[in-house]
């Protein structure tokens, strides 16, 4: 054989060259194609700045508080008069004709006959109430259920403050309750800096999710309070979804010099990544569908109000789940000595590989530094399969390999 042939059967017997994984490949197959620990600082300056916008919000814009928060009256009449359909413009124009000032909120319910219309505005009393029907009733002529254009087809009542203060008084002990319950179950089922973690991000999305009704001005109904409080689940649930692949890739950590802490947070992050992704997409979808058939076809501001809350609060519940709840965890948990020994580990064993990849390179290379290399590889897999086997009963243990003193049932001859 000669020395071309030798020649290229090396160069036949060398591996080809791995192919480059694209970022879409590499984000659904969560191979770490996104660095979000590692960017950690830019992501809380981003968190801060959501904060601080709602805050400012909250303080200097306020709420648009409904009806039932703030108290008034309440005016009902059909959507069809003597002249066809009624419109939500001509009962304004109407209302504003009778008392000079517009109503606070106008709004079309329901569908074909049995469509109304509902008037909301600020406290009147009842010569007020009288005058506003009286011209309603002239100039648009609602037919009641008797088939006649009269006034008493239109109706009122009056909404005391009391019962919107009543239901968010409620609704803040349900949250105290909640937020107890989910520090204890996580503080046992994980840790204390989970649990923390994990409750910070979860006060996160409440705060930007009011920030966002203060903001843009949705209206505060009771069924916007409901909807923030269904809504914290969800957040919850993702994140604790992250947080168990957390701990199945950091079981054994310790004893390991493969990767930080950080970085094996930042896998299990990409791993849970796709599944957080469709689970908000699935989740979203019969929001979007509340939102539209609600709203858009049956005139429901309930219906509007609990789907806005619940879409605003699963958006920002996935992304603090992501790109918050687990870099805080990574800055707890590097707080303690032993993770930043091994993390110091991991560095020294890098720089190791390193510098014998360069004397390899250059034709001066010590055996003895392979060897000690596979030795500590070789360590390495012991400790990461003794952290992956559940611990042996003492018992059993000591009968292995061990005569237990018992008769084998043989008999001696």
């Amino acid at each position: 054989m000669g020395v071309d042939e030798l020649g290229t059967d090396a160069e036949a017997a060398k591996p080809a060259p791995a192919k480059k994984e694209s970022f879409f490949h590499r984000l659904h197959v969560g191979t770490g194609a996104l660095d979000v620990v590692g960017v950690r600082k830019r992501w809380y300056i981003f968190f801060a700045a959501l904060v601080l916008v709602s805050i400012g919000s909250m303080v200097f814009r306020g709420f648009n508080a409904g009806i039932e928060f703030e108290g008034g009256t309440q005016i009902q009449l059909p959507a069809h008069g003597t002249h066809g359909p009624i419109t939500e413009d001509q009962v304004k124009r109407s209302f504003a004709d009778a008392l000079g000032t517009a109503a606070a909120e106008t709004q079309k319910v329901g569908t074909g006959a049995a469509t109304t219309i509902q008037i909301r505005s600020e406290t009147l009393d009842a010569g007020q109430v009288a005058k506003v029907k009286e011209t309603i009733a002239k100039e648009l002529g609602p037919i009641g259920s008797n088939g006649k254009a009269d006034v008493q087809a239109i109706s009122d009542s009056a909404v005391s403050a009391s019962w919107g203060d009543e239901i968010s008084q409620q609704a803040l002990i349900a949250l105290g309750v909640f937020l107890v319950a989910v520090t204890i179950f996580l503080a046992v089922y994980f840790d204390l800096r989970m649990a923390t973690a994990a409750l910070i991000s979860l006060l996160h999305d409440i705060v930007v999710t009011a920030g966002v009704y203060s903001l843009v001005g949705f209206e505060v109904t009771p069924a916007t309070v409901i909807g923030l409080l269904t809504i914290l689940g969800f957040s919850l649930y993702d994140t604790v979804v992250v947080f168990d692949k957390v701990r199945e890739n950091t079981r054994g950590l310790l004893g390991l010099t493969r990767r930080t802490y950080a970085e094996a947070a930042n896998l299990a992050l990409n791993q849970t990544l796709m599944r957080s992704i469709n689970t908000a997409v699935i989740a979203m979808l019969p929001i979007l569908g509340l939102l539209i058939v609600g709203y858009v076809l049956l005139g429901s501001g309930t219906l509007q109000d609990l789907a806005l809350v619940q879409l605003t609060g699963t958006i920002v519940g996935v992304l603090s789940s992501v790109a918050l709840a687990t870099p805080l965890l990574v800055d707890f948990k590097m707080r303690e000595p032993r993770y930043r020994q091994q993390a110091a580990r991991v560095e020294a064993r890098r720089k190791n590989q390193a510098r014998k990849a360069a004397a390899q390179a250059e034709g001066d290379f010590d055996p003895n530094d392979e060897e000690a290399l596979e030795a500590e590889l070789r360590k390495e897999k012991a400790y990461a399969a003794a952290a992956s086997v559940p611990a042996r009963h003492p018992k059993q243990a000591q009968r292995k390999g061990r005569p237990s003193g018992k008769p084998s049932g043989k008999r001696k001859h």
